[in-house]
């Protein structure tokens, strides 16, 4: 009696259809609607408990991602641990670790804001706030096993997605080629990913055509089908408060109006209460995914039914192989016109034939996509007799210039607006060349030209001015000879820098960078606070130019170069001073010595110890004491050989050895939300590697507790410190990227 109840049901909502057949094909056709379609996991979970076998999906952009991974055999179970254990916030931004950037990269992202396309003289914007690129690695990661399956009806589940031709409107159906591919081509959510190429065709979220597609479903045999809507309704004018959530409105106008008719054509439909999420809400998903099964657990009994009608699933959902490693035996690379496969395969840092973690292959991909030099990184893992053929599918960046723009404050240079010029393949298609304007309070400028050349040994030019004025300290002036006989204990001094460097570098153990280069440094130290009356008396401490060789050694495993959770650090330089020149003809040769070493470990969740030490000293009879090294203050990369510490002010004391070390404690206590507590110890004297006192009592210490905050501009951090030894206090501020 109840299944004679059912067939009527079926026969009354089934429109098309004269019969039930006895052993019905179900469709699921999952919407888009960004992170409101993770409520498509809470409803597969339901569809499983329920019996319900799933012989077609068709989905769009979320619904594409949820749906081409349940067909290539992943249970509701394993997706929502896939959820769990996902950063979207990475993964939507496109944010590279660390450790997939060379120093001269990493470097290069961590002083900019703002990034704009500059070629011929015109600002322009990017087609995306993100290349896709992690979407993309995430999705090739998790279908590995199915062993290149061109044609998705293959798939365990036979599959189809939808994206849109940007350049013609056209609705394109994939059903067949790279299955990452095509979901990252239905899923390319306009403004927030950049179109996909795929076959000559310039592809993004087929949500904008049919966000729902029941009719194709139908079409392809689907006698029953299940429908998850989580499009949003259209928003009022205070909803409507920047400009994604404006262009989410506009692209909902049609897909509202079709689903008139295509909920008519759905035989079960759902929809979750999407209503307090929005499209970019991860943060929320296990509240979306519970919706999805509330939502679906009202239609349990008819969804039980259908099960009842249906035959065991032929296909058996067995566990997944746990792909671990990869044996990478040859690579085909494609689409890389200007880039020559030697740099390209240096840049991946894995040899081949070669056995790999799958971690390693990762962070190559990573590498390769750190340099900027490619819009999307395609690729496929083709099975062969022996381990795997890594087909690289390069879409080369264009965009060979821009402009960069960012803000700074820190209460040495005070006010600074720095503007970039950067231009890729300058004289060399691996090369980059860049010039920053430092306008402020303090102007400066850097110029850098660097041609990468991966495991090879690397060429770059630098060129730097620099200069502020500070007021110097007695340990500063009792070290000059005598130059007035006014008592003093302080003086206004003018700090003016020129640097010139040439250079080579290279990969040493694949996490060492190893280089060295010849130095030509301008200095200039002098005051013009000293006078008698009113005649103005200019002193100069030092006006001369040094030359130089050097050579360093440095490994940066950080996470993260403000607020490290993780990674060891070590930077270690050396510089013999072979020539100069000063107004007095006196100089004789010396060296200079440094080196910083940090740990940072994370013992409790959103809690972080950093420990680090520095120490540096002269070798040779040099009396050169604007190359001492100079302790105190905080919020800056500092040249030469000027070192933070707090308790003291810039530039406080000074001498030509010393060493510290420095205990931080960071609270993460909301999300970019840091409670910092800090300790730095110093012993500082002249001569002190010939006087023994590298690990005496210290004669410096200092003490802070501060706040910091990540945010686009970069860190925004206050800072209050106090030294026992001089009982007195001393605020910093630092805002924005340090450079």
């Amino acid at each position: 009696m109840k299944k004679l109840l059912l067939l009527f049901l079926l026969f009354s909502c089934f429109q098309g259809f004269s019969q039930v057949a006895a052993d019905p094909k179900v469709g699921l056709v999952p919407s888009g609607g960004g992170a409101e379609g993770l409520a498509h996991i809470g409803l597969l979970k339901v569809l499983a408990e329920a019996g319900v076998r799933i012989d077609y999906i068709g989905g769009t952009s979320m619904g594409a991602i949820i749906g081409g991974l349940y067909a290539s055999g992943y249970s509701a179970h394993q997706l929502d641990s896939i959820f769990h254990s996902t950063n979207f916030n990475i993964l939507i931004q496109d944010e590279l670790p660390r450790s997939a950037k060379t120093f001269y990269e990493k470097r290069d992202s961590e002083k900019y804001a703002l990034t704009l396309p500059f070629d011929n003289f015109k600002i322009s914007f990017p087609s995306g706030l993100s290349k896709g690129q992690n979407v993309y690695n995430l999705i090739s990661r998790l279908t590995l096993h199915l062993d290149d399956k061109s044609r998705f009806e293959e798939l365990p589940i036979p599959f189809f997605c939808v994206a849109v031709d940007v350049e013609t409107g056209e609705e394109v159906i994939l059903d067949q080629g790279y299955l990452p591919q095509a979901i990252a081509a239905s899923a390319a959510i306009p403004s927030l990913f950049s179109p996909v190429m795929l076959e000559g065709r310039l592809l993004t979220d087929g949500g904008v055509v049919n966000n729902y597609p029941v009719e194709e479903l139908r079409r392809r045999g689907a006698d029953i089908i299940i429908g998850v809507d989580v499009q949003d309704g259209l928003a009022d004018r205070d909803d409507l408060t920047s400009v994604f959530k404006i262009l989410t409105q506009i692209s909902n106008f049609r897909t509202i109006k079709d689903m008139e008719t295509k909920t008519e054509k759905t035989d079960v439909y759902i929809k979750p209460d999407i209503e307090p999420f929005g499209v970019t809400t991860f943060n929320l998903g296990e509240e979306i995914i519970a919706s999805g099964v509330e939502s679906a657990e009202k239609q349990v009994e008819v969804l039980r039914e259908i099960a009842a009608l249906q035959k065991p699933a032929v296909r058996e959902r067995r566990p997944l192989p746990q792909l671990d490693s990869l044996l990478i035996h040859d690579v085909k690379i494609e689409g890389n016109h200007s880039y020559p496969r030697s740099y390209i395969l240096g840049k991946l840092r894995f040899r081949y034939p070669e056995k790999i973690s799958y971690s390693q292959f990762n962070l190559g991909i990573n590498n390769l996509s750190a340099t900027g030099n490619f819009n999307k990184i395609n690729y496929k893992l083709l099975p062969l007799k022996e381990g795997n053929l890594l087909v690289l599918q390069l879409e080369e960046n264009q965009n060979k210039t821009k402009i960069r723009m960012s803000l700074h404050y820190d209460e040495l240079y005070k006010s600074a607006a720095l503007v970039n010029l950067t231009r890729n393949s300058l004289l060399f298609t691996n090369d980059v060349a860049s010039f920053d304007l430092i306008l402020g309070d303090n102007s400066r400028y850097n110029i850098e030209y660097y041609l990468d050349k991966g495991y090879y040994w690397s060429f770059g030019f630098r060129s730097r001015y620099n200069s502020f004025g500070k007021d110097l300290g007695f340990d500063f002036l009792e070290s000059q000879e005598p130059i007035t006989e006014v008592d003093l204990n302080r003086l206004a001094v003018e700090y003016l820098d020129i640097t010139n460097e040439i250079y080579v570098e290279t990969l040493f153990g694949k996490v060492f960078s190893i280089g060295a280069g010849v130095e030509h440094k301008f200095l200039q130290m002098d005051s013009e606070t000293l006078g008698a009356g009113e005649e103005e008396l200019v002193t100069i401490f030092d006006k001369s130019n040094y030359y130089s060789t050097f050579g360093y050694l440095r490994l940066d495993s950080y996470d993260n170069k403000y607020y490290p959770t993780k990674g060891f650090y070590f930077d270690g330089d050396f510089h013999f001073y072979f020539m100069g020149t000063d107004v007095n003809d006196s100089f004789s040769e010396f060296s200079v010595a440094k080196g910083k070493m940090g740990y940072a470990i994370s013992p409790l969740d959103k809690f972080t110890v950093r420990l680090s030490s520095e120490a540096g000293f002269h070798l040779g009879n040099s009396d050169r004491k604007s190359l001492n090294f100079f302790l105190g203050g905080y919020g800056n990369d500092f040249i030469n050989n000027i070192t933070p510490f707090l308790g003291y002010d810039f530039l406080e004391v000074s001498a030509d050895s010393f060493i510290k070390g420095m205990i931080e404690l960071d609270y993460e206590l909301f999300t970019k939300n840091h409670l910092l507590a800090s300790a730095n110890f110093a012993n500082l004297e002249d001569d002190l590697l010939m006087t023994g006192n590298w690990f005496s009592h210290p004669n410096f210490s200092g003490y802070a507790l501060g706040y910091g905050l990540e945010t686009f501009m970069g860190p925004l951090e206050v800072r209050y410190s106090y030294s026992p030894e001089l009982k007195s206090s001393e605020w910093f501020f630092s805002l924005g990227f340090w450079f």
